[in-house]
């Protein structure tokens, strides 16, 4: 093989081998301390607010193509919070969520699209007791760099509106709005030192 011919091999390589490195997938874990997944529901004409505060979960990116990302999420329903002890417990009984029958939702996309600067359209399937509709979320990514200790995160934000009709979650009409509107904040964690900037 002449010189030259060897020389655009090896030029050839390393360029490869350099655009794989930038374009490595990265495999978030999903920081349960950092995460919040709210809603708000109308009773009669005022909104209560509440959340859920155990969530787990991972999110796969490649951030040189955001559209190919996957997350996948779970959420324990007994986590419920309003601030209410009674309303807590009857959100967990059979009246609602039916905690103990199905103690977990989850939430797996199958495809992002793009929507702006750093906006996606993330179609998945909500899974709520065992129940199992497609969604679609509108997400936000928030940026990526070091966090606590240097450590590698990113930051995410993204909104729904539900009909929790559509899970079978009927009770109290009239007194309980249908329309629950979804508002989630989500800090992974790469689990190792963010790359340093060049």
């Amino acid at each position: 093989m002449k010189r030259s011919t060897l020389s655009l091999v090896i030029a050839a390589l390393a360029l490869g081998s350099l655009t794989s490195a930038k374009a490595a997938v990265e495999t978030y874990n999903i920081d349960p301390v950092h995460t919040w997944v709210g809603f708000s529901i109308a009773h009669f004409f005022t909104k209560v607010p509440g959340y859920f505060s155990k969530v787990k979960g991972t999110i796969v990116v490649d951030r040189d193509h955001l559209e190919k990302s996957t997350v996948e999420a779970v959420i324990e329903v007994a986590s419920i919070t309003t601030n209410t002890k009674m309303r807590d417990d009857d959100l967990r009984s059979t009246n609602f969520f039916a905690a103990t029958q199905f103690p977990s939702m989850t939430f797996k996309s199958e495809s992002w699209k793009n929507t702006g600067d750093n906006t996606y359209a993330v179609t998945g399937t909500l899974t709520m007791k065992n129940v199992a509709k497609e969604v679609v979320l509108k997400v936000k990514s928030l940026g990526f760099g070091p966090g606590m200790n240097g450590a590698a995160i990113s930051g995410w934000e993204a909104t729904l509106t539900l009909d929790r009709r559509d899970f079978d979650i009927t009770a109290d009409q009239g007194a309980v709005g249908n329309n629950v509107d979804v508002l989630i904040n989500v800090e992974a964690d790469l689990g190792k030192p963010a790359p340093a900037k060049p």
